[in-house]
């Protein structure tokens, strides 16, 4: 039996390999959609249990990986991250400014040696919209082509085309005004603190609970 008709069957040991292969390549596109590892583990654990959830979508008749269908859920579920963390950031600036108190952890965070290039990549990704920064993400750091890019946003192959074209001269505005560099941009971000491995139990939980 092919993977993909594992993966709608429900297999529980075929998630565990679809986490294993793709947990990594899910991480780095949350990260690099919010700049945020805390956010990147969560884009990890809500996109296991959605492709869980839409597993009867997966067309079991054609070849090919599950990489794009994977990455097209993982790029739905940080958007939805990023929505509902505005909706919470909006919520707290109504609220009456309570006295602020030293926050030790980011002082912590401030000595790390890779905080300039996580800032460097906020700011490159915050000047872009958010399908150009989905496409950049999928094409350039997650290393799709433009026909797996397109299954995973459900969008022509032009549009893919053009909206990384528009991202691309947006970055290339950036480099030219000495705000971003590019191999701040190019290299994969390490795992933040070891999570997407222990995100793989709360994964596979469903699946284990489902096949009993």
């Amino acid at each position: 039996m092919s993977m993909r008709a594992r993966v709608r069957a429900g297999d529980p040991d075929a998630f565990r390999e679809l986490f294993d292969e793709y947990a990594r390549a899910v991480y780095n596109l949350g990260f690099r959609l919010s700049g945020d590892w805390s956010v990147a583990e969560e884009v990890v654990s809500l996109t296991f249990l959605e492709a869980w959830r839409l597993r009867g979508r997966v067309d079991s008749d054609v070849d090919g990986p599950l990489r794009p269908w994977l990455l097209g859920i993982a790029a739905n579920v940080a958007r939805n991250v990023r929505r509902a963390a505005r909706r919470y950031d909006g919520a707290l600036a109504r609220l009456p400014r309570a006295r602020l108190e030293p926050d030790f952890a980011e002082e912590v965070v401030a000595r790390l040696d890779d905080q300039e290039r996580i800032t460097r990549l906020r700011v490159a990704l915050a000047a872009l919209r958010a399908p150009e920064r989905e496409v950049l993400a999928l094409c350039v750091f997650a290393g799709l082509d433009y026909a797996e890019a397109a299954e995973a946003l459900n969008v022509p192959v032009g549009t893919v085309r053009s909206r990384l074209s528009r991202a691309r001269t947006r970055l290339s505005r950036l480099v030219a005004t000495g705000r971003i560099t590019p191999p701040e941009i190019s290299r994969e971000p390490s795992c933040g603190n070891g999570q997407v491995t222990a995100d793989r139990a709360t994964a596979v939980r469903l699946t284990q609970e489902s096949a009993r």
